[in-house]
């Protein structure tokens, strides 16, 4: 059985410094009652990768407003005018990473591979500093494995022993980043007894996850 916790017990152990990946892709899927968790912690320095910040104001965004975000890794920000600023001041490092490159480099880290090859970004300001490799007469880019200190990743539905299930399309990143942190918080809207989650609709396998929580249907689908 997985340790049931409330959001702000379940980022106890986030420190200054940390790397955390954020499922969800804007509004989708996203973990919303323990990024505000992570919020109320005040934790500082932290590298936050995720596809992208969400919409201003909300969020991701609110770590940044705060100052307590040093590095952020993703695939878009075009949508927040604030991120875009910090950007340009230099305020916040930021590492944009084309989308599926974005989402192989996780699942590389999540198999333990040494990276992935793909064409992608060959020639442009993303090959600066990187390795090309030839494979077959054709030049790909070496992209290294992405992993972090903590996950945090959203189902609508896990067992007490952690196996989660995300309906349709709010699988996006969460699943890949399940794989690819020290210690994964699986926040679920329900969470039932062993037995009473189709083995059929796992998205999540319990292995993967260190922590649930359980939160809202209303907060979880209402977040931006």
């Amino acid at each position: 059985m997985k340790p049931i916790k409330t959001p702000r017990q379940a980022v106890e152990n986030m420190k200054d410094g940390c790397s955390i990946m954020i499922g969800g892709f804007i509004s989708c899927g996203r973990p919303a009652e323990v990024l505000e968790a992570i919020y109320e912690k005040g934790i500082k320095d932290l590298t936050i990768i995720s596809n992208d910040t969400s919409k201003e104001e909300t969020g991701i965004i609110k770590l940044v407003m705060a100052g307590r975000v040093t590095k952020f890794i993703g695939s878009y920000i075009g949508m927040n005018r604030i991120m875009g600023e910090k950007m340009k001041s230099g305020e916040i490092k930021i590492e944009l990473v084309p989308q599926g490159t974005f989402v192989e480099r996780i699942r590389a880290a999540g198999a333990g591979l040494g990276g992935v090859l793909t064409p992608t970004g060959l020639g442009t300001a993303i090959a600066e500093g990187k390795e090309v490799l030839t494979v077959d007469g054709k030049k790909y880019l070496l992209e290294k494995p992405l992993r972090a200190d903590f996950a945090v990743v959203r189902a609508n539905k896990a067992d007490k022993y952690g196996n989660g299930f995300s309906a349709g399309s709010s699988k996006n990143f969460n699943a890949a980043m399940a794989m690819a942190a020290a210690h994964v918080i699986l926040e679920a809207e329900e969470i039932v007894e062993p037995g009473q989650l189709d083995p059929e609709k796992v998205t999540f396998p319990c292995v993967f996850i260190d922590t649930l929580v359980k939160v809202s249907k209303a907060v979880a689908k209402g977040v931006n």
